[in-house]
């Protein structure tokens, strides 16, 4: 090109970038690419290029990817469908509607690069489309281990029959501090190199194994939890995507925030032992009082300012459809272990307070008198349709009421820590109190969820007007019941051989949902495994100790990170089924994700080791096995974790070990003596027993056997076969009562092939091995309430119960009725959510009652607000409905009285079922005139945490509000 000419083209490239810079673009935010490839962060900002189009260029690996177009706030939020999701095509023009709605959808099978373009030439009507662009060619393949002084691999086999290895090498292995390179065969979730590189910490322990594999994998580790270590956090729902300072840790690569759960089980699986102050700072961040001008409810607990745990948002608009902010306790409890005594007081003082709030409240809004169990969904597992019956989203008061043995086991650790602070501060009618609280839960839990025909606890119970246990099962609630003590030692030997394992370790849930992506469902999460590993040392499985060993160890050497969660058939960090692009996944995968973290830090201190911090000193218990023995640590003779730093002192701990044991032997090695300083010494050192600097020397003797039971499974990953997936819930189709007091319901499948169905009434089996169609009780009620689940033949495998249904139809008192009564104006009689509609019912001074209301029999009635609240979507807020309902009889008594959810609902723009609250238990009687009052509680959003929060119950001030549309009394006995 001559000289002219360039000048020329510069030239226009200045005059086209200045006319750019001189157009003022449409819109007066910033909008950005939002999805599952960018942990639904703001990577990805949109470039305006002129002419009211925005673009940017993302490079997208393999898989079927949820996105929306949003701001950094969300305050815009803009979908192809507001009523379903948009499976996007290349090259087709997307008009999006301004308005929150289902995610859209980018399927690729490869790795490449996307162009998103936003057309906002009308602001009001904006387009979308997206288009492939070529990629620039890769730099040339680097090879991390040339010059290396020492290499390692490990090589595992694959689901296909084939074969993935890790390699790993340093230049200098007899360095202090290592720097290592780490490399895979496997295909990576997110684009990227093969490999990375990182370096041991001098602040950290190191381990010395004469693996080098096995110490580069506990140096990754530890550089990762330095990662997540930040001085700020942010996340796009608060404080508009701005910083937010915090020595805190944050959850994951993708995950900028500091979530409750995620902080509390990775801080109770290892990271607390290591960095206390920064758990106890995060475990600060996540608490808090009321916002200001909150008035308190007369019914709610607790002291004035209010301080409690924070539940955060999610499904129904949080707390408490979900209560299990409460895992909270399982940090703190690890963090007061490990903080020095001038610094532990005031956090078991703030921790006290806040617990007891937290307990109180919960006692009030989310404990089943009847049951003796809490209500509210599974801990950790909050993607309602990943876990729960179809129909739950629908009608997320009745996964409020349900009750879910995880999350029941982490309010027993919190009323014991709360119990054991109490007493410290020579509180003693408080402990008293949380212990007896604590003895009549582990009773409860026992009796109502054990499932004795499947040797394990029930995951959740059915809804309400059900109640029965069902044969769900979850790998974190069962490994909690075991290590705090829930479960007896039968029951635990019971739970480790009867939970299922694939060829890569334990699924989290089981058995699998058809119909479902791989997140919760069909998949492993190293935390959890973590604790299926705590478990199984606690009941000396070696066989599930193994399996764990195993997944955690492949997990972050073939991935290079320690990964949120992969495929459990196949340890794939994506299953690409191009068959069936709605059932890809994991769909969101992140590095570094905080608790896999502390769970591969855990396994090597805790479980290898044996070292944990108590609240004496430390205990010493080294779980060993064979396998490890002969595997990674066939060739040496003792293994050593250095520069472990617990209240001051600094520990190294060599392990001795016994020789090979030699093929295809399994056991564990027990401890044949432990020396301290040279000196002989026990498994449990009060502090005031070690020095500044100590050597540890753990002696490995005999081989025991242990327990060996295992319960394998295994299956194609691709089909969805029997043998590892539960049936759909069936429907009951119709239920009428005859003359002679006979109850006929038909039953409707929703499967093809070998099942059977079973019938519960009123919670309890009475029919079962039945086939589809009618079945008539002949020993019904008036108020019988039927649920039916399915079952395959063969693997026994049942589904989640059908959505419940009752012969009494209940007394409806719609909104427009006379006898009510409201300060405010209600909905009208239907809703339709194309037009404006109210929702301004449930100010904090607002008041709803109906007046001389009747029950037709005397009996057991369920009292429910039937309403509508849109606050947000159903998998997201803190917005859900929580409200004082009380009925009173003529003299003004109160006859029933507690709290009412009425979380957030679907949106649909011609119409909307409507739905009703939890029901409130009341025993009235024939011909009395009741009255119905509702007034107010509080939820999440009357907290100062959330005042920041972008959408309803944030920056604009707390939101309890929602159509009412009337009330409804079932009779229920």
């Amino acid at each position: 090109m001559k000289p002219t000419i360039i000048a020329i083209a510069i030239a226009a490239a200045l005059f086209s970038h200045a006319a750019i810079a001189a157009e003022a673009p449409p819109l007066r935010y910033d909008i950005y690419v939002r999805g599952a490839f960018n942990g639904w962060g703001t990577d990805n900002q949109l470039a305006y290029k002129g002419k009211g189009v925005y673009e940017t260029d993302i490079l997208v690996s393999p898989g079927n990817h949820a996105f929306k177009i949003g701001s950094k706030d969300w305050n815009a939020e803009w979908v192809a469908n507001p009523s379903a999701s948009v499976a996007v095509s290349l090259g087709t023009a997307y008009p999006l509607a301004l308005e929150a709605g289902p995610e859209d959808y980018l399927f690729t099978k490869q790795t490449a690069t996307f162009r998103f373009r936003v057309d906002v030439s009308d602001p009001g009507k904006p387009v979308l489309s997206v288009s492939r662009v070529e990629t620039p060619d890769a730099k040339p393949a680097v090879d991390p281990h040339a010059g290396a002084g020492a290499t390692a691999s490990l090589s595992f086999p694959t689901w296909d029959g084939k074969q993935e290895t890790a390699r790993f090498s340093v230049r200098d292995p007899q360095a202090p501090l290592r720097s290592y390179a780490h490399s895979t065969t496997m295909q990576l979730r997110d684009p990227g190199p093969q490999y990375t590189t990182y370096k041991e910490d001098a602040s950290l322990p190191q381990v010395r194994s004469g693996d080098l594999a096995f110490d580069a994998l506990f140096a990754l580790a530890a550089h990762e939890m330095r990662l997540d270590s930040v001085k700020e956090i942010r996340d796009g729902n608060y404080n508009g995507n701005n910083a937010i300072p915090c020595d805190c840790f944050e959850t994951g690569e993708k995950w900028h925030y500091v979530w409750t759960r995620d902080l509390s089980y990775a801080a109770d699986l290892g990271l607390a032992m290591l960095d206390p102050q920064r758990v106890r700072n995060s475990l600060l961040f996540k608490l808090s009082g009321w916002r200001d001008g909150v008035t308190q409810a007369p019914q709610v607990a607790g002291t004035k300012d209010g301080l409690q745990i924070a539940q955060d948002t999610g499904s129904g608009g949080s707390w408490p459809v979900s209560t299990d902010r409460i895992t909270w306790a399982f940090a703190a409890e690890e963090v007061l272990k490990s903080l020095p005594p001038s610094e532990r007081a005031p956090f078991a003082a703030t921790a006290l307070k806040a617990l007891s709030n937290t307990i109180e409240n919960d006692r009030i809004a989310a404990f089943d008198q009847a049951t003796g169990l809490y209500t509210g969904e599974e801990s950790f597992l909050d993607w309602r349709d990943q876990s729960y019956a179809a129909w739950i989203p629908e009608d997320l008061a009745s996964m409020a009421s349900s009750k879910a043995l995880s999350t029941n086991v982490g309010h027993y650790k919190a009323l014991t820590l709360a119990a054991m602070l109490a007493r410290e501060r020579k509180d003693a009618a408080r402990a008293r109190r949380y212990e007896s609280w604590a003895r009549e839960l582990k009773r409860a839990i026992n009796a109502r969820l054990w499932l004795e025909d499947a040797g394990m606890y029930s995951s959740l119970t059915a809804a309400h007007f059900d109640g029965a246990p069902m044969h769900k099962f979850d790998w974190l609630g069962q490994s909690l019941a075991i290590v705090t003590g829930i479960a007896d030692g039968k029951r635990a030997r019971r739970i480790l051989a009867s939970y299922p394992h694939g060829p890569m370790g334990a699924p989290v849930i089981w058995p699998q949902q058809l119909d479902m992506p791989v997140y919760h469902n069909r998949a492993m999460w190293p935390f959890v495994t973590a604790y299926g590993l705590r478990a199984a040392v606690a009941g000396r499985n070696v066989a599930v100790a193994d399996a764990a060993y195993d997944a955690l160890m492949r997990g972050a050497a073939l991935n290079l990170s320690n990964m949120e969660n992969l495929e459990w058939l196949s340890g794939q960090p994506l299953l690409l089924d191009e068959a069936h692009p709605k059932l890809i996944g994991p769909v969101i995968n992140s590095k570094r994700q905080l608790w896999s973290v502390g769970a591969y830090i855990g396994m090597v201190v805790r479980n290898v080791f044996g070292v944990s911090a108590t609240d004496e000193g430390i205990a010493l218990d080294p779980f060993v096995t064979a396998k490890l023995r002969g595997g990674v640590f066939a060739a040496a003779n003792e293994i050593s974790l250095y520069n472990l730093r617990l209240q001051g002192h600094a520990l190294n701990i060599k392990l001795r070990l016994p020789v090979v044991a030699g093929k295809d032997v399994n056991g564990v090695y027990a401890v044949e003596r432990i020396l301290l300083n040279g000196k002989p010494g026990g498994a449990h050192i009060k502090w005031s027993e070690l020095a500044d600097d100590n050597q540890i020397e753990i002696v490995l003797g005999k081989l025991e056997a242990g327990e060996q039971a295992i319960r394998r499974v295994n299956a194609d990953p691709y089909v969805e076969t029997p043998a590892v997936f539960g049936p759909h819930e069936p429907v009951i189709a119709g239920l009428q009562r005859d003359a002679s007091g006979n109850a006929t319901l038909r039953i409707e499948a929703k499967d093809t092939g070998k099942l059977h169905y079973n019938i519960y009434r009123d919670g309890k089996l009475v029919a079962s091995k039945l086939p589809a169609g009618a079945w008539t009780d002949r020993r019904a009620s008036a108020t019988a309430c039927y649920a039916v689940e399915a079952a395959f033949e063969g693997s026994g495998n049942r589904s989640h119960h059908s959505r419940p249904r009752c012969l009494d139809t209940g007394v409806e008192i719609p909104a427009a009725d006379p006898r009510v009564n409201a300060s405010v104006a209600l909905a009208g009689p239907s809703p339709r959510f194309d037009e404006p509609h109210l929702a301004n019912w449930g100010g904090p001074q607002d008041r709803f009652e109906v007046r001389d209301v009747k029950a037709p029999a005397a009996g057991d009635y369920a009292v429910q607000v039937r309403y509508h609240n849109g606050a947000n979507q159903v998998n997201l807020g803190i917005s859900g409905g929580v409200k004082w309902l009380a009925v009173k009889d003529e003299s003004g008594a109160i006859v029933a009285q507690g709290v009412v959810q009425l979380p957030h609902a679907r949106i649909e723009k011609a119409h909307t079922p409507l739905v009703y609250s939890t029901p409130l238990a009341a025993r009235l009687k024939a011909g009395r005139a009741y009255r119905i009052e509702m007034s107010d509680f509080y939820n999440m959003s009357y907290l100062q945490s959330n005042s920041s929060f972008n959408a309803a119950g944030g920056a604009e001030g707390p939101s309890n509000r929602f159509d009412i549309y009337g009330v409804r009394l079932l009779r229920v006995r």
